[in-house]
């Protein structure tokens, strides 16, 4: 069972086929197995890491000397993707962040910046210090909690036409320790746009043109203030497009990993 020890925290993670590495970094409600449809489609070409960390899924739970008076400390979630980046011996790996793993994505691209080609931040903004982009992702949550929490994740169509893997999604977070309490102070200090572009990893946005929590028109202009960016934004799915839209979602991973391989052939 392949484990990283992320100061002291035993940190679960998996390695699947052969290829440039992706390395998906789970959302809120995750962990690694949730990743079941892009690992099935995306092994054959690509070396497809998942993990869990700490507090979900297989991970372990932090020693007291390590987390809050109240229980975890989110901010230790970027480490536990570094260590498993340095336990694997990692180079031009491109990690994808779901949602709130998005942040800790972003994190350890600075702290790896020797192991991290690239950065796809999906559904959020990275937790990227910015006046403006607070402002707008602000405004969107506020939208959001209006809705019922599976209607921020999922389209009402798709609960009604696979109440299957609508049940499957709810299950997947019963597997986990942490709360989103735990998650409270994740995007507390984040890296500035300089910060960013100093670091030398490219970074994507991958925005669900359905997505309930943060909207495209938020993405777009966070995109438009970080030159060099990319950006890409799927017709019709929502914010839990991995699980929801997975053909489309799988598409976009691959394209963008084919285009960080064609740019570092080509240099």
């Amino acid at each position: 069972m392949p484990i990283a020890d992320s100061d002291g925290t035993a940190i679960y993670y998996e390695r699947h086929g052969s290829g440039p590495a992706i390395l998906f970094v789970h959302g809120s409600g995750g962990h690694h197995a949730a990743w079941w449809q892009q690992v099935a489609a995306l092994r054959e070409e690509f070396t497809v890491i998942t993990m869990d960390l700490r507090g979900f899924g297989r991970s372990g739970t932090p020693a007291p000397a390590h987390a809050g008076q109240d229980g975890f400390d989110a901010q230790d979630f970027p480490g536990d993707v570094a260590a498993v980046l340095d336990r694997e011996d990692l180079t031009d790996t491109m990690l994808v962040g779901q949602s709130i793993g998005s942040v800790a994505a972003l994190r350890a691209a600075l702290m790896r910046p020797e192991r991290v080609g690239a950065v796809v931040l999906g559904h959020s903004l990275g937790g990227i210090s910015h006046p403006e982009l607070r402002e707008l992702a602000a405004a969107d949550r506020a939208e959001a909690v209006k809705l019922p929490v599976l209607d921020r994740l999922l389209t009402r169509q798709f609960q009604q036409e696979r109440a299957d893997l609508t049940f499957l999604f709810r299950q997947m977070g019963t597997f986990n320790a942490a709360t989103m309490q735990d998650l409270r102070n994740l995007d507390t200090n984040g890296p500035t746009l300089d910060e960013i572009r100093a670091s030398g990893v490219k970074v994507a946005f991958l925005a669900g043109e359905q997505d309930a929590v943060i909207g495209v028109k938020t993405v777009t202009r966070a995109h438009e203030l970080l030159p060099g960016s990319r950006l890409e934004i799927v017709q019709g799915a929502p914010h839990s497009m991995y699980w929801e839209t997975p053909e489309k979602y799988n598409a976009a991973v691959a394209r963008l990993r084919r285009t960080l391989t064609a740019d570092k052939d080509a240099a």
